[in-house]
């Protein structure tokens, strides 16, 4: 069977190759990244197609190649295009093969014939029902014995997709799964940055940041065929732990709201607790007498509270795909209001702090009395004027942050 290297080269080191016979206008791209998978590609294009007929709907194989092996040639004889890459991560083949991607719908997986792909049925249902991003889960599917090490069966998976869940009030059964559906639109939105194993992850994470309509659909896992090694065996044993760090490392990084904000405001509120009702000296609870020490612990609090529940806010922006959370804190911390009431913030400090200065000045740079009022109303004043810098600081990251991000909102 003959093939055609596509006339369109938008990048000089990638190459498409097109089959004879061709789909002219497909509506479900089956978008595959292969290496050196020469055993099981024509068996995998061949389910392709019979996955489709089934699914009744006409549809592409792209596999993106960056084999050493026969790999591509056998794609391309089995009626798949071949998109021919440099080896540059599992996430990088993903976004080379955006713009050869033809389908308004995209099936994603691997080529090792390890997920059922002549079952495409439900992802093509949910997508014909209005659904954005749609989630394989071998949970709700099945696992074929010794399909699944038991490490990542029993622990891994089940581990990191109940901390996903927890991070992004997720309720996603298998974050891991291979085999995922996406619309083209909501994938070019996405703006995928990870070039390897965590781009799985950056895409549940962006799906749930866009509000994107998601949905869960059972699938068939199976065992290697006899005689291929996956690759994590092929990169050691150390290979897993790394590809459950780097994902583990795009949870965090794009759920840091989770670490700053809620946490924010309950410092934030303990801090103001325990400061503003000391301003006037010290009291006495019972047995239990809140000093100077105190009020500075609610200085400590009331400022790392203060910076969390702000960094929480830039986060949100950043990570923000709808527009929701600019429109939000660009109502709650209008630039120039907020700058004021951070001017005057540190103006009250400066004004609580001043009598303290002048006693220290005239009493031989000596405070004789630490429960003093006038001591305590300075650590008031300490806490307003770092409020206040604080408030600044982050107004100015926060609009900054707006104003990065504000071509993500769609017209």
């Amino acid at each position: 069977m003959s093939a055609v290297a596509e006339t369109l080269r938008l990048d000089p080191e990638i190459e498409l190759l097109v089959p004879e016979r061709d789909v002219p206008d497909p509506v479900l791209s089956i978008v595959i990244p292969a290496l050196d998978e020469a055993l099981t590609i024509q068996d995998f294009v061949a389910w392709c197609h019979e996955g489709l007929r089934e699914a009744g709907v006409p549809g592409e194989i792209l596999i993106i190649d960056s084999s050493t092996d026969a790999t591509p040639q056998l794609a391309l004889a089995a009626g798949a295009r071949v998109l021919r890459t440099p080896r540059r991560g599992l996430g990088r083949a993903y976004m080379d093969a955006i713009p050869y991607i033809r389908g308004e719908w995209i099936v994603m997986g691997d080529a090792d014939c390890t997920y059922d792909f002549r079952s495409l049925r439900p992802f093509v249902e949910r997508f014909q029902a209005g659904d954005e991003y749609v989630m394989g889960s071998r949970w709700k599917g099945s696992i074929q014995p010794g399909a699944m090490p038991r490490l990542h069966q029993y622990f891994g998976t089940p581990v990191t997709t109940w901390i996903l869940n927890r991070l992004y009030s997720s309720e996603f059964s298998d974050i891991h799964c291979g085999m995922r559906g996406i619309t083209k639109d909501a994938l070019i939105r996405m703006d995928l940055q990870s070039q390897s194993w965590e781009y799985a992850s950056e895409m549940v994470l962006k799906s749930v940041h866009m509000h994107a309509r998601t949905s869960e659909v059972p699938v068939r896992f199976l065992k290697d065929r006899d005689g291929r090694v996956s690759h994590h065996k092929r990169m050691g044993w150390f290979s897993p732990w790394q590809a459950a760090w780097i994902n583990l490392r795009a949870m965090f990084v794009h759920g840091s709201e989770f670490f700053v904000f809620k946490p924010g405001l309950v410092l934030l509120a303990l801090g103001l607790l325990l400061t503003l009702p000391l301003a006037g000296g010290p009291i006495e609870i019972g047995p239990v007498t809140l000093s100077l020490y105190v009020a500075m612990l609610g200085l400590v609090l009331t400022t790392i509270g203060l910076t969390s529940v702000l960094l929480g806010a830039v986060a949100q922006v950043l990570f923000d795909y709808t527009g929701e959370a600019r429109r939000r804190w660009s109502r709650l911390l209008p630039y120039t209001r907020t700058v004021l009431v951070a001017g005057g913030l540190c103006c009250v400090g400066v004004v609580m702090v001043v009598p303290l200065v002048h006693l220290w000045l005239t009493n031989d740079f000596k405070l004789d009395d630490p429960s003093a009022p006038i001591n305590h109303l300075a650590v008031v004043g300490l806490t307003a004027m770092l409020s206040g810098f604080m408030l600044f600081a982050c107004t100015l990251l926060l609009h900054g942050a707006m104003l990065a991000t504000r071509t993500r909102d769609r017209p």
